[in-house]
């Protein structure tokens, strides 16, 4: 690759997903008419666009002088449009310029002078500019511009700190909600998934290792909280060795996921290494041995497999990450983070503090769909598990925040997911049937919206279905933070199906797992007491009570409020008096 110096525009509209919801055609004739004026403008300014994704683009110029200039001249467009009077939606640009060294693919560039232009854009505010310090000596008053000195920023996975000034067109003053966090993505961890490499000795076989790499790609570019960087990008790797902290610094990722596959006869190997790209470190490795038989169910199933067991991987880094901060800045991606190891501690205090820290993050950011949902759940479950009281009221507000969230992302598979799960505490089991259904055909390697799904259809009555969404909620995520949720709730649909020596067992797995909730040991002794086998009943019963010294036949209906089936509620309280579980 060559290596040169360039000077990088990298521009985005802002709050995109809120005006395509809001007005998509509307939004859609916008964004072509602007294209229109911004592509004329780079061209006027002997620019090039070398990346374009739908809301944002990349350009480079030939000195810094031609891409303020044109940066400038955007900026002050569409500040007038804004003032005017249209029917589409008013479009409103972020753009961050940069000069840096960069690297060439064909027409691509590549490197830290490019990632630098967008971490930049990022923190611009909306109609604004921020240029970082190399630029603003390389002006020299030439345009005859005002800048605000911004000093040394730390720049999303910038190992050194960046001199940075902004712009806003005259007479333009930040509103408040602009002077608040910049759009969700702007602290979005960034994966890189590098081609997989073909070890069979057969070029022929690159298909495979492609096709593998490519789908893995798409399965993560669906877990809506990630981003992940573009194929044709890091295909520019492919059949090289390079060293991952500088694919990281290149690509601006902070975790690169690396592979090989191996295919001899009617077997194939294939191995998968997860690494952070700042340290070099392995977070996650595994290694699959399969018999070829369909090649693209082969394929299918690597897919889940893989991007099932790294995307809770990632999650934890991020929350270790962040819970390590000495000063934690106040920012509805930190909030929502530090919420969401509370919620993973799956204690009473811990669930409160994640309700306050989620509820801190729709204040932040009310655009932030993730926080809306993740609140809604951790109200849910500490319903079901502590001590919020089972109120209607609360679950209006659930539900009410779950439809805010998909409305904020309507391709978000979570936030179907989460909707499922207030509806099915609503006993609402066959909506929450269908929005499991939903989040599952979005995204179909999210383990937990399997497990969701299963409850639906075992609330429903409906148990070998339920059994099967529950197994491959363990298979695809056997590390995930609420593996014990998923046996749990298999145990329970397993007990309700009279199969009492598979509640139990699953039960026991769950009731093994740290932080695992005290349902497991109840079910189990629901279990035993089916079994007659009444001497080990009492030892779990001793353990459950020590567990949860309240818990009763009337704790267990008042916590069991989502079952509406009497058969149900019935066998299972019938379950707990037959082991010695008084009111």
């Amino acid at each position: 690759m060559e290596r040169r110096l360039a000077t990088i525009l990298a521009a985005d509209v802002v709050g995109y997903s809120r005006l395509m919801e809001a007005d998509e055609q509307g939004t859609l004739s916008a964004l072509r008419e602007a294209r229109i004026v911004i592509d004329k403008l780079i061209e006027d300014h002997n620019g090039r666009i070398f990346n374009s994704a739908g809301d944002s683009l990349v350009a480079e110029f030939r000195s810094p002088v031609q891409g303020m200039s044109c940066a400038v001249k955007m900026q002050s467009h569409f500040s007038e449009l804004r003032s005017g009077t249209r029917t589409e939606p008013a479009l409103q640009l972020r753009v961050g310029v940069n000069l840096g060294d960069v690297s060439t693919d064909g027409n691509n560039l590549l490197g830290t002078g490019v990632n630098i232009a967008a971490r930049l854009e990022q923190i611009a505010d909306p109609g604004g500019i921020c240029l970082s310090q190399t630029v603003y000596e390389h002006l020299g008053g030439v345009l005859n511009l005002h800048f605000v000195d911004m000093g040394e920023q730390n720049l999303k996975n910038i190992v050194r700190q960046v001199h940075t000034w902004s712009w806003r067109p005259e007479g333009q003053l930040a509103s408040e909600s602009e002077h608040e966090l910049p759009n969700e993505s702007f602290a979005k961890p960034c994966i890189a998934v590098l081609p997989f490499n073909n070890m069979s000795g057969d070029p022929e076989q690159e298909y495979f290792s492609d096709g593998l790499t490519e789908d893995i790609i798409t399965a993560l570019a669906k877990h809506r909280w990630l981003d992940v960087v573009a194929r044709n990008t890091t295909f520019s790797y492919k059949n090289a060795s390079p060293n991952i902290r500088e694919v990281g610094q290149e690509l601006g990722a902070e975790y690169v996921l690396e592979g090989s596959v191996r295919r001899a006869g009617q077997r194939v190997r294939v191995t998968g290494q997860l690494i952070d790209a700042g340290t070099g470190a392995h977070i996650w490795a595994d290694r699959y041995d399969r018999s070829l038989e369909d090649i693209f169910d082969l394929q299918d199933e690597m897919t889940q497999n893989i991007v099932g067991r790294i995307e809770p991987e990632i999650g934890l880094a991020i929350r270790q990450k962040i819970v390590k901060k000495a000063h934690p800045e106040v920012r509805a991606w930190d909030a929502y983070h530090l919420g969401l190891a509370k919620f993973y501690q799956f204690t009473p205090e811990a669930n409160k503090e994640a309700q306050s820290l989620l509820q801190q993050a729709r204040d932040l950011d009310p655009d932030f769909a993730e926080a809306h949902g993740m609140w809604a759940y951790a109200m849910i479950l500490g319903m079901v598990y502590w001590d919020t009281e089972p109120d209607p009221y609360l679950m209006d507000e659930a539900l009410a925040a779950t439809r805010q969230a998909v409305a904020l992302d309507s391709q978000n598979a979570l936030l179907y997911m989460l909707m499922g799960r207030v509806q099915l505490a609503r006993r609402e089991y066959r909506a929450a049937l269908a929005e499991n259904e939903k989040a599952i055909e979005l995204n179909p390697t999210l383990a937990p919206a399997y497990c969701a799904l299963g409850d639906s259809l075992a609330y429903e009555g409906r148990y070998e279905e339920a059994s099967e969404h529950f197994q491959k909620s363990v298979e695809m995520s056997p590390n995930h933070p609420q593996l014990w949720a998923f046996l749990t709730y298999g145990a329970l649909n397993f007990l309700f199906a009279h199969q009492f020596e598979r509640a139990l067992d699953w039960a026991e797995r769950a009731a093994d797992i740290p932080n695992c909730q005290y349902w497991a040991l109840s079910h189990a002794v629901v279990a035993l007491s089916y079994l007659d086998r009444k001497d080990e009943a009492r030892k779990v019963v001793d353990r459950l009570l020590r567990e949860r010294p309240d818990f009763s036949l009337k704790f267990a209906q008042k916590r069991l409020f989502y079952l509406k089936r009497e058969d149900q509620l019935k066998l299972y309280l019938e379950g707990l008096e037959a082991a010695g579980i008084q009111d």
